[in-house]
């Protein structure tokens, strides 16, 4: 099992939820966000904006899905443009569902 943590543009999460859902990956945590990349956010005129607004869609994936969730997602936040995100991979030791005290995804 494997954690995807992936920090997209705000506007981009519908796509990239719509997307996912389309591939038969239904289920992640979404979580609103702010940082800076490598650039250290944006200068408009004299002002800077170091702290820029982001969503982190965190989704727990079968080792054999991982490829897949990353390929769906690049595909859909991508602009070309600074500020697109990052994709982050680790693995799961285990996962409990609560209400059944089932093991595993």
């Amino acid at each position: 099992m494997q954690m995807i943590r992936a920090i997209i543009r705000p506007e981009k999460v519908d796509s990239v939820v719509d997307s996912l859902d389309d591939g038969g990956f239904c289920a992640f945590t979404r979580i609103d966000v702010f940082g800076r990349g490598k650039q250290k956010g944006i200068r408009i005129g004299p002002t800077v904006y170091d702290e820029l607004a982001k969503a982190m869609l965190m989704i727990a994936a079968d080792d054999e899905d991982t490829d897949e969730i990353i390929r769906i997602i690049e595909d859909n936040a991508r602009t070309g443009s600074f500020g697109d995100g990052k994709i982050f991979i680790s693995p799961i030791e285990e996962a409990y569902t609560i209400r059944t005290g089932e093991r595993g995804l």
